[in-house]
């Protein structure tokens, strides 16, 4: 878990934890956001999304950062199916001061699936507290 700004070093690499393509979840989404997507082409792109922002909400509820500028960059590299644990993990890519009291962090964030394969990748702007 990354610590105040200061302390958050460019190279760094913070695990977001693990999730799994929970068919339940999934047939819940289906059924009310997507009804003609097939549950055997795996997950859509949308809950993929659903996915690694909770997993990233759930890392950084304890963390210094009081706010999340932007997420860029999204890109869907397959559709993992029912059951296939996903991992998260996030790396710093920059630091930027933004005078004493907070400055931003840009992290490049990877949902990989079992065999290390990316998933889904992205780029987060934050604030974090000094």
């Amino acid at each position: 878990m990354p610590g105040r700004f200061d302390e958050i070093e460019v190279g760094q690499v913070i695990s977001l934890g693990v999730t799994a393509v929970d068919e339940k979840a999934l047939q819940g989404f289906l059924n009310t956001l997507s009804p003609n997507w097939s549950e055997t082409a795996g997950a859509p792109d949308a809950f993929v999304y659903c996915l690694w922002s909770k997993l990233d909400h759930d890392a950084s509820a304890a963390w210094p950062q009081t706010k999340r500028l932007g997420v860029d960059a999204l890109r869907w590299m397959r559709s993992p199916p029912v059951g296939e644990l996903l991992r998260g993990r996030m790396t710093i890519m920059a630091k930027d001061p933004v005078g004493d009291d907070k400055g931003i962090i840009i992290a490049q964030h990877d949902l990989l699936d079992e065999a290390g394969r990316l998933v889904f990748p992205c780029l987060t702007r934050s604030v974090f507290a000094r």
